[in-house]
């Protein structure tokens, strides 16, 4: 990516670091921060930062206690830690913009008090991602309160912003105890010691997001040119194995929530990095970071709504300041923003994010609507068509790809159809996370097994999880206004060894001025024995009303109704419950077409439409 003797030479030749010089002092000038005081664009989310701030000021802070630290421990559960652990970040973050952007010391006591809570915290490592009980950690090489995980760098990184954005205002105690935990907690167990953390080669966003906010905090915070050059190169390197995860088509296997988090902080420590070396450090003019920028705009259906593959959310709030910053360095384009994401949006309170949406965001791309389209990523194995009904956006978007993929769901050959702002047939996305989330038992939850998405259960087999377990995609581009074409062989998903062939064809048409979208379906089995069960499955958050071969979900502003051969199937309809990715109540229902009859070669015929709640 950048050999290390060019890294080296950029940063012999930085221009001297002016005190606490923050990289991006000219946009927090005086006169900027007025013009962010007064634009419109920004006040709903000035007005709720205010808020936040005077609540900080006015309530205690949220305790950290020993019991809410051992929940994940010795129940699975990681809520009870969260909670107040991010609520701690988004005080930090409100206190702190307030007192920039206001240019005012109203808040400094309350701000003092949290961050000195915050360097008496443990460790800055969320339970879930420390060794699990105290004889694992003391086994372990580094201590709790030394291990750099997502979190640990990323509060690094927002405490390193903090004082150097409040440089001068801040209590010299407070900054002196702050760049202190910073090198105790995290510069000098990442950067200091040859012994990589396992993140460092992950090809995830585990390696953007760890080594690009502890990075970050090492361009803000260290002075030792030779020791900056050693960072630098090993963030860079993490960085190459970030990009390693992405295929040539720029998709992100993850979903869109995580390109928001992994790309993103490749980009803000990119855009530091560009910054603080003069342009001599770029990270971003390469092929393929601009084919990784792209995936928003070509991924979308409408607005905030996009594919909820593997542990994604379907309904994402784009990150303008992100997007606008791209848009400017690299003349992307940009999917639909429709307004500036509100404080909340993000539980997490992530610094770069909501900062960088208050410095970056152009208000001239905001409200620009995305053109109709069709996204094939190749090697990532999706397919997304974005259209309109009667003036209605409308969706179709497909899978194969393999069972081993990161935030993997067993799911190939699984589709949505949306329209109106909603999916019809869904993917549900993450659930909540906790310890048996990401163990053993992942697979027998419905958000991650293959019997929580549109796949058939094979002989009683759902899709198992491996990287043998892939898929090989078909795709006949549309010509004119006639039907998009798609066909994966899905056969290895299953470990059913009388299996021979499961193959799936779509023909989606959506066509522009139309009233309707249909979209038929197409499965193909072949078996070297006669089967004994075969179901076909249908994932949906609406209730089904089930008919004479037949089956409607009806939407708030469109309809989808399925045909099928009742002389083959008996349907069924049931209510799942769970939790969703934030532990509130889920509703989702499973239709199931049992075939009645078997044979060791069957053709299935399925027919979906959307139509247009009108009058």
């Amino acid at each position: 990516m950048i050999p290390f003797t060019e890294i080296k030479n950029a940063v012999m030749k930085m221009p001297p670091r002016d005190g606490n010089a923050y990289p991006y002092a000219s946009e927090w000038t005086p006169e900027r921060l007025l013009a962010m005081r007064e634009a419109p664009h920004l006040q709903k989310l000035l007005t709720e930062i205010r808020r936040e701030a005077q609540r900080a000021a006015e309530e205690p802070i949220p305790p950290l206690a020993f019991s809410l630290f051992r929940a994940f421990e010795t129940d699975g559960t990681r809520k009870e830690y969260e909670t107040p652990y991010f609520e701690r970040r988004g005080r930090l973050l409100a206190l702190t913009m307030t007192s920039v952007i206001d240019e005012t010391d109203r808040y400094m006591g309350a701000l003092h008090d949290l961050i000195w809570e915050m360097c008496e915290e443990f460790t800055w490592c969320l339970p879930a991602h420390l060794p699990v009980g105290v004889e694992a950690n003391r086994a372990s090489r580094r201590p709790p309160e030394q291990i750099v995980d997502l979190f640990a760098a990323e509060t690094a990184h927002a405490l390193a912003e903090c004082v150097v954005l409040l440089a001068g205002r801040l209590d010299p105690w407070i900054e002196y105890r702050v760049r202190g935990e910073i090198e105790r907690r995290v510069l000098r167990p990442l950067f200091d010691d040859p012994v990589p953390f396992g993140w460092e080669s992950s090809m995830m966003n585990w390696s953007a997001v760890c080594a690009g906010a502890a990075g970050m905090a090492a361009l803000l915070l260290v002075d030792d040119r030779e020791r900056l050059t050693a960072a630098i190169d090993r963030v860079v390197r993490a960085m190459e194995c970030f990009l390693l995860g992405y295929g040539n088509d720029g998709g992100c296997a993850e979903g869109i929530t995580y390109w928001a988090y992994g790309f993103g902080y490749y980009v803000y420590y990119a855009d530091m990095l560009h910054t603080v070396t003069a342009g001599a450090l770029d990270l971003m003019n390469m092929p393929k970071v601009k084919r990784i920028a792209a995936f928003p705009a070509e991924s979308c259906f409408s607005g905030t709504h996009y594919p909820a593959f593997s542990d994604a959310d379907g309904s994402w709030m784009p990150t303008p300041g992100l997007l606008c910053r791209l848009a400017s360095r690299l003349g992307m384009p940009v999917p639909e923003l429709r307004e500036m994401p509100s404080f909340h949006a993000d539980h997490c309170y992530r610094w770069p994010t909501v900062l960088r949406n208050a410095s970056w965001t152009d208000p001239s791309l905001l409200g620009r609507p995305v053109p109709d389209g069709t996204a094939v990523f190749d090697d990532l194995q999706w397919i997304v068509d974005r259209g309109h009904i009667g003036g209605m956006p409308t969706g179709f978007a497909a899978k194969g790809g393999h069972n081993a993929e990161p935030h993997n769901h067993n799911d190939l050959g699984h589709f949505i159809l949306h329209a109106g702002g909603e999916d019809l047939l869904t993917d549900l996305g993450a659930g909540l996370y906790t310890r048996d989330y990401f163990g053993p038992q992942r697979y027998s939850m419905i958000h991650n097994g293959s019997e929580g998405h549109s796949v058939p259960v094979v002989d009683g087999c759902p899709q198992l999880a491996g990287a043998a377990r892939r898929a090989e995609m078909l795709v006949e581009e549309r010509h004119g206004n006639g039907a998009l074409r798609i066909e994966i062989d899905a056969t290895k998903a299953y470990d059913v060894k009388h299996l021979r062939l499961w193959k799936r064809k779509f023909g989606w048409e959506c066509i522009p001025g139309s009233d309707r979208a249909a979209l038929h379906v197409r499965d193909i089995f072949a078996f070297d024995t006669m089967p004994g069960h075969l179901e076909e499955v249908w994932i949906s958050r609406l209730k089904p009303e089930l008919g004479d071969g037949a089956v409607v979900w009806r939407g708030r502003e469109a309809t989808l109704s399925l045909r099928f051969e009742p002389e083959w199937f008996d349907a069924e309809a049931e209510r799942l419950e769970t939790l969703n990715h934030a532990g509130q109540p889920d509703d989702v229902y499973r239709v199931k077409l049992r075939a009645k009859r078997l044979e060791r070669e069957m053709c299935f015929d399925f027919d979906f439409e959307i139509t247009t709640n009108v009058g």
